[in-house]
């Protein structure tokens, strides 16, 4: 995992110690080497924050194309690049990297080549024939980029805590972030800084100082799959097969192997020499680690396990929210950070997790209660939801709107201006009448974004790179285009289609036999209204005391006890914590 960062305007080189600044602030992203470099028309300086993957004797970012002056900093991994670069007549010597075929496709195809890549990346290049710094982010957002506008000036970092310390930014409480526990679309808690969209191009003409931004892919345009269900598995299988083992690296690596349906398939496919798992004494309903152990000792992986207590959560939150960047709600937030932890405690530098089905192949219960109806659910022995189904259960038998049914599931506070309902509204109509694509498209527009930058976030903050095989873009695709009843033909077993791909692989039947979704869920709602009560309370009124009105609400909400399904008051613990951070407090 690398980091970038810079700047680029008419002076732009008068303010490279600025730029060597913000490279340091995140240099914990990439521990190979934090390096900046100025244009030869001293019109951009870019920063990079090294973490060797490809070849661990490479020489660290800024790349620079001497011959058309090209600058390129790069955040991710480009996994077809030795495909492209054939495809596209560059020659890359033997231990050249995924860089060196960006850095040579941008200076001989610019911006086009975006196209052509298949991976995760944030990246920024400078190109001096035509004076103007490009930004761009992967389809799926698994890179975070930021940038701001500044006096003629555009600034950008991998994170946002990098522009705050740039200038001013003063917090601000997004109407989304009590809505759904996170801000929504491009905003961050931070005035004047913006998270660059996913699948996103942004040109900054450094002489007019003038910005343009263009998507250049979208899902909702993926033509509907018309074939019969074998012929879908099929397709799905080989795709499966062929594309997941492209994302393994070349060296060791560690799995997040909770003993779902979705890792389990991952170990079974990318062999990985060590899984890691987390359990919680005392947390039976939470442990899968038996079926973890039984994936890992079928291919031979070794199996480390992580016990965190509530004691555990009270040392860790500090660190683990300075690197969040701000509050986000991610039900595996805490089990991730103890994850990463002990994996970077081994000594590896990768780890792979299993992002995306449930998106993409309808694996929420929240997908069977908008495709099934609450009755329908409750009536397939998923009553543990039944506080869920109660938001739609409606006293005269009436059937919700679809996009109303998402909108109550998904809201976990009050909407002011309806404004989570019309963003639900026009995704579930992008979807032209196809139910399960809208409920994708709806998971993209709200509760994707925390997920991917949980992953990015923590994991940078032990300079580990995480990768996420179920998003190649073959996959991604095939899986949106899939009609409804490929994905789920009853309310209790969603991913149909990578259940019986599951059973051709091998897996046992108690994974994708099994009903429950747990992942990596951790008991932090619990403890708070538990052991933990009184010491919650406690960070919360400190952080009442001195904290900005714009946050205040955020947090006096975390004064109530909620119950299982509800994060309001570890929102708001994360948020006290957040706030008691350094840099947080500056901003403020």
């Amino acid at each position: 995992m690398c980091g970038i960062a810079g700047l680029a305007g008419a002076d732009g080189a008068r303010h490279e110690h600025t730029v060597a600044a913000m490279g340091t602030s995140q240099a914990h992203r990439g521990p190979d080497g934090t390096v900046h470099a100025a244009t030869a028309d001293g019109r951009a300086v870019l920063a990079m924050n090294t973490l060797l993957i490809v070849d661990p004797h490479a020489l660290p970012g800024p790349y620079l194309d001497r011959e058309s002056g090209v600058l390129l900093a790069f955040n991710g991994e480009i996994y077809n690049y030795r495909a492209q670069a054939a495809a596209w007549g560059i020659p890359l010597a033997q231990r050249e990297t995924d860089a060196h075929l960006l850095l040579r496709a941008w200076a001989k195809l610019g911006p086009s080549c975006l196209d052509g890549l298949d991976g995760m990346f944030a990246l920024a290049a400078y190109d001096p024939r035509v004076g103007k710094l490009f930004l761009a982010r992967d389809r799926l957002g698994e890179k975070p980029l930021y940038w701001r506008l500044d006096g003629g000036r555009l600034a950008f970092a991998s994170e946002v805590t990098t522009l705050t310390g740039y200038g001013p930014a003063p917090l601000v409480l997004r109407p989304e972030v009590i809505a759904i526990e996170t801000p929504a679309g491009v905003d961050t808690p931070f005035q004047g800084i913006q998270l660059l969209a996913p699948a996103t191009l942004m040109t900054f003409d450094v002489a007019t100082g003038s910005l343009d931004q263009h998507v250049y892919w979208t899902l909702a345009d993926r033509q509907p799959f018309t074939g019969t269900y074998a012929e879908a598995l099929a397709k799905f299988s080989v795709v499966l097969t062929e594309q997941v083992p492209l994302r393994a690296p070349a060296g060791d690596f560690a799995l997040l192997l909770s003993g779902g349906l979705d890792s389990s398939v991952l170990a079974y496919l990318l062999r990985p020499p060590v899984c890691v798992t987390v359990r919680y004494p005392g947390q039976d309903r939470l442990d899968e680690s038996q079926i973890a152990a039984r994936i890992a000792s079928d291919i031979g992986a070794e199996l480390v396990v992580v016990e965190p207590d509530h004691i555990d959560f009270t040392k860790a939150l500090p660190h683990m929210m300075s690197a969040l960047d701000y509050p986000m709600g991610n039900a595996s937030t805490f089990s991730e950070y103890m994850a990463y932890r002990r994996i970077a405690e081994l000594g590896l530098r990768v780890v792979a997790g299993g992002l995306g089905p449930d998106e993409f192949l309808m694996g929420y219960v929240r997908h069977s209660l908008v495709l099934f109806g609450a009755e329908a659910v409750l009536a397939a022995g998923m009553d543990a939801y039944r506080p869920l189904a109660a938001k739609l259960l409606h006293p005269a038998g009436e059937k919700l709107d679809p996009a109303e049914a998402v909108t109550r599931l998904v809201l976990r506070g009050p909407d002011p201006g309806n404004r989570i309902r019309a963003l639900l509204a026009g995704t579930m109509e992008k979807a032209g009448g196809d139910l399960a694509r809208g409920l994708t498209l709806a998971d993209l527009a709200t509760a994707w974004r925390p997920l991917v930058m949980t992953s990015d976030k923590l994991a940078s903050a032990y300079a580990l790179e995480r990768r996420s095989p179920y998003l190649a873009r073959d996959l991604v695709e095939l899986s949106y285009r899939l009609p409804a009843e490929h994905k789920i033909a009853h309310p209790a077993e969603g991913k149909r289609i990578l259940r019986d791909a599951a059973k051709a692989v091998g897996l046992p039947r108690e994974v994708w036999g099994s009903r429950d979704k747990l992942g990596f869920a951790s008991p932090v709602p619990s403890w708070l209204n538990g052991p933990l009560a009184a010491w919650a309370d406690a960070q919360i009124r400190a952080a009442l005391a001195e904290a900005p009105v714009a946050m205040r609400l955020l947090l006096e909400g975390g004064l109530k006890p909620g119950g299982r399904f509800d994060r309001t008051r570890t929102q708001a613990l994360m948020a006290a914590a957040w706030l008691g951070d350094q840099t947080a407090r500056a901003a403020a």
